[in-house]
């Protein structure tokens, strides 16, 4: 098999760590009894034509479920959503508005629960490098503790980012927070060249009075540096401006930009592509505390939030996505055109700084949903098949996709698996929010259901199954096997 190198050191000594007073809570859970080797409550059918009723589910004949861990004790409210997955060995890490779980899943069909950490703050973006963790806190706070209570938005208060000693992961550690302009909704981790630092680039949005320190414009990123040695000296190094000319003023559908929502990286060819509200940008990161904008996109026709983007291996691609009626917008039904609310695909043409982005095509799940379900392009990743480009995302309520998009003009759908509503009166925020594939299996964090475990069985992706991470952060994009597959 082939083994990848981690992004970071895999294991970390932190030396010197002041003496702070962050109160963690490490909420004690029932362990391996919780996984599900077959976790549905209602009939599987392959009918793509009849959506599936209240918790049953559908899917192709090659993607089946083999287990589910529901989320416990005060994650499992309506409210406690589900939020982003890392991975680093056995181990898969999965954020909650109340905090953050860690999960075993040496055995993918029988996964357990190591640590379960209470720490409350919108939307716990998450992350891990050697023996850190990161959490994104954008809702405003009293503190930066993990006892912390919401608050207005004005006053003395408290959004950015948290970082955790995860040495011992059934004891996590909280050792160093970092206030952000404007907090941060989602951040993505850049070891620097030496490999002495990791950077946080920190992705948040809004331009009006109501975020706690976000005068407008906002048009920034914040850019962290963690020292791996000492971690509790991390500070916010830069501040850069991606759109001086203000970005996308919206209007028609289009959303204005005021800062970005989301970034993923390729560390390896040292590109950067940005999901930034009205704007799509690709970006030059070889200076880590200053990456330049060298092509910008906007599509005022279909596009209404530019949310999150994906490059193929080749770094020759990008899959942007938009999160049309901002996640919470029943859009995969029969009014909403399949332009929107859907990927879309682009090429990379030229080179240097002479590199734009070239648009190819649409990708929007062959599905309807109910009106009760919250459906939309959300987050995905690339699965490590030789010679091709295929992908697995997360659609919400519209459950989970498999595509080939090889051919960048004609992408195609190869596998999909999905739930019914949560309930037959009432649209309820719900869905894979995160679907990635790690290590054989794809990992899905879904919103109200817990964390599901998925196994594809397709000719299209045996190749996968000889490339293992030790570590993945999915915004920090690995290469495999050189750039020329």
């Amino acid at each position: 098999m082939f083994r990848l190198s981690p992004q970071g050191p895999r294991r970390l000594r932190i030396v010197g760590l002041a003496a702070l007073s962050f109160l963690v809570v490490t909420v004690a859970v029932a362990p391996a009894s919780n996984a599900q080797p077959v976790a549905a409550t209602g009939p599987t059918t392959a009918d793509a034509a009849t959506p599936p009723g209240v918790d049953e589910i559908a899917s192709s004949p090659n993607l089946r479920q083999i287990a589910n861990i529901p989320k416990q004790g005060t994650f499992a409210t309506e409210g406690a959503l589900g939020s982003d997955l890392a991975f680093q060995g056995r181990y898969a890490f999965a954020g909650n508005y109340e905090g953050f779980v860690i999960y075993d899943v040496k055995n993918p069909s029988r996964p357990s629960i190591v640590s379960q950490v209470q720490c409350s703050g919108s939307q716990n973006d998450i992350s891990v490098y050697g023996d850190l963790l990161f959490l994104s806190t954008d809702s405003p706070r009293s503190d930066d503790s993990c006892a912390s209570t919401g608050v207005p938005t004005s006053g003395t208060v408290w959004e950015g980012i948290k970082i955790f000693d995860i040495k011992d992961k059934r004891n996590p550690r909280y050792i160093k927070s970092v206030k952000t302009a404007c907090g941060s909704h989602t951040h993505t981790l850049v070891p620097s060249k030496d490999k002495k630092s990791v950077y946080v680039y920190v992705a948040s949005y809004g331009a009006n009075s109501t975020y706690v320190g976000c005068a407008p414009p906002h048009d920034s990123i914040s850019i962290i540096k963690v020292p791996l040695k000492k971690p509790t000296t991390a500070s916010v190094v830069a501040v850069p401006n991606l759109f001086p000319d203000g970005g996308n003023p919206g209007g028609n559908g289009s959303s204005n930009t005021t800062g970005c929502h989301d970034i993923t990286v390729y560390p390896s060819k040292d590109l950067a592509a940005g999901a930034c509200m009205g704007d799509g940008i690709l970006m030059d990161i070889a200076n880590r505390e200053a990456p330049r904008v060298i092509n910008r996109v906007r599509d005022t026709v279909n596009f209404s939030f530019w949310h999150s983007a994906t490059f193929n291996n080749a770094g020759t691609k990008v899959v942007f996505t938009d999160e049309l009626g901002g996640g919470s917008g029943a859009t995969c039904v029969e009014t909403v055109e399949p332009t929107r609310g859907a990927n879309a695909i682009y090429d990379i043409a030229g080179r240097g700084d002479g590199r734009n982005l070239v648009f190819k095509s649409y990708y929007k799940i062959p599905r309807l949903n109910t009106t009760l379900e919250n459906c939309v392009a959300h987050n995905g990743s690339l699965i490590p098949v030789l010679g091709r480009d295929i992908m697995v995302q997360a659609w919400y309520q519209g459950g989970i996709s498999v595509f080939d998009f090889t051919n960048s003009a004609r992408p195609v759908e190869i596998a999909y698996w999905e739930r019914g509503p949560l309930s037959a009166e009432r649209r309820i925020t719900g869905g894979s929010w995160s679907a990635y594939w790690y290590n054989g299996n794809i990992y899905s964090s879904d919103i109200q259901k817990g964390l599901d475990v998925l196994e594809l069985r397709d000719w299209r992706v045996w190749t996968a199954h000889l490339v293992k991470f030790k570590e993945l952060n999915v915004q920090s994009q690995p290469s495999y096997l050189g750039s020329n597959w």
